[in-house]
């Protein structure tokens, strides 16, 4: 399952994937198949996460934070190495307080499990890969194959 970065649609493409540039269904503008964190507000995360058959994984940072710095190579690691299996999205809490406020969120970084539409697990502060991978897995029940 891709998201759409122009509309935010979820695009179901069963491997292999394929050649060429794949286009939304929805609005026919390209596809990233990488798996690279996506830059969501809160009305786009509210649709990913109700809509997504994957589990959603949200980042809560901001730009000044050192620590949500750091995690950031992490969190691409994981979003592409899980590409289509994991959605890893990112919520600016400078650019979107109110939503950051509505997920009662106290400290940065914050991140956010959601599966089947509800948030299913919850870890402020930075993880090293390895801690972030067992959350994970633990968090999905043992099944999630998620790897940095």
């Amino acid at each position: 399952m891709y998201r759409c970065p122009a509309c935010g649609a979820l695009n179901r493409i069963s491997p292999p994937l394929p050649s060429g540039t794949p286009l939304c269904g929805r609005c026919r503008g390209t596809l990233d198949l990488s798996g690279k964190p996506q830059a969501v507000d809160g009305e786009a995360l509210s649709r990913a996460v109700v809509s997504s058959p994957i589990p959603v994984l949200l980042d809560l940072w901001a730009p000044w934070c050192g620590p949500c710095r750091a995690a950031a190579p992490l969190l691409d690691a994981l979003g592409r190495s899980s590409a289509g299996k994991l959605l890893v999205l990112k919520l600016n809490t400078e650019e979107h307080p109110e939503a950051a406020s509505s997920l009662g969120v106290r400290g940065i970084p914050c991140f956010v499990l959601y599966a089947n539409g509800r948030e299913v697990a919850r870890r402020s502060g930075l993880m090293p890969a390895a801690e972030m991978n067992r959350w994970l897995t633990e968090s999905l029940g043992g099944g999630a194959g998620m790897r940095l």
